[in-house]
This record gives structure tokens, C-alpha cells and sequence, in this order.
């Protein structure tokens, strides 16, 4: 019998869904709010693109926000605190795990492999939140665009062949 306890799903959830309060993109994990409701629901595969585009919105702001970090010290510190991630979690996502953890632990900072000294770590966490909520509004945006584009076309397509 193994002594590994961990759930068998990851959650992109932080915690602090602000969903239930109507907003329609995450401030804890920056998923969309149909994402959070469905989640559950979904297959392995549409995890995996929701995981995907948030792996993609963390490495497009933090990698340049720690040019610094050691990513095998990184992954270490991470592993050491028994932070579970997904194997194909990016390098936005190991740095992510490491600075929540500096964030509420600024002595860690040290530790953590970001390359960064613990008065550094409020500053840059408030950066990144500011920046990735953001990032996640505007994919937001663009997605509805889309699908409101998409449902105009095929709205004018089922007018066209009446």
C-alpha cells in the first residue's frame, strides 16, 4: 500500500475564487468563471488546455520578471515544500509556486531559487498580479470575441439558407 496521499486531480484553484462574486476570470487562478463552474466536468483533455493557456499567461510574466531564478533550485524548493504540480507544469508555474510561497513566507526568499532577496518578493508578487489578472481579462475578451464572431457567422449562415 502506498503512503502517497495525494489527490489523484490537480486544480488550477489558489483559494480565492472571486468567481462567486461575479467576476467572470479568476483572481485566484485566473481561469474563466464557466471553467470554475465545469470544471469537474471536464475531460482530461480540456484540463490540459485550460492548464495549457494558464501555463502559457505565467511564463509570458514571470520568466522575465525573474531573470534571475534558478529553475533546477526552483524545482527543488518546490519539490521540498510538497507542492504538487503537473510533470508538464511550465517553467511560469514552478516560479509561480515559489513565489507564493516567498509571498507569504518573505524568509523563504533566500531558499527559493528565484534569484531574489525577501524585500524583493512583495514588490514583484504585486507586479505579477497586476500583470496576469490583466493578461487573463484580455484572453478573456478575446475569446468571447471569438465566439461571438463565430455565432454571428453561423447566424448569418442559417439566414442565407432560409
Amino acid at each position: 500500500m502506498s503512503s502517497d496521499r495525494r489527490i489523484p486531480s490537480l486544480t488550477p484553484c489558489a483559494g480565492r475564487c472571486s468567481t462567486v462574486f461575479g467576476d467572470l476570470v479568476c483572481r485566484g487562478c485566473r481561469r474563466f468563471n464557466h471553467e470554475v463552474i465545469q470544471w469537474n466536468t471536464y475531460s482530461p483533455e480540456q484540463r490540459l488546455a485550460v492548464w495549457r493557456r494558464l501555463d502559457a499567461q505565467l511564463d509570458q510574466i514571470l520568466v522575465p520578471l525573474l531573470p534571475n531564478a534558478n529553475l533546477p533550485h526552483v524545482e527543488g524548493f518546490i519539490h521540498s515544500r510538497h507542492i504538487r504540480i503537473l510533470d508538464t507544469a511550465s517553467a511560469g508555474r514552478k516560479l509561480y509556486h515559489a513565489l507564493k510561497l516567498c509571498e507569504k513566507n518573505k524568509q523563504l526568499a533566500h531558499d527559493s531559487g528565484l534569484g531574489v532577496v525577501d524585500k524583493q518578493v512583495k514588490p514583484i508578487w504585486d507586479e505579477f498580479e497586476r500583470r496576469v489578472l490583466a493578461l487573463a481579462k484580455a484572453s478573456y475578451e478575446l475569446a468571447w470575441l471569438r465566439a461571438n464572431g463565430i455565432s454571428h457567422n453561423l447566424m448569418r449562415l442559417l439566414d442565407d439558407d432560409e
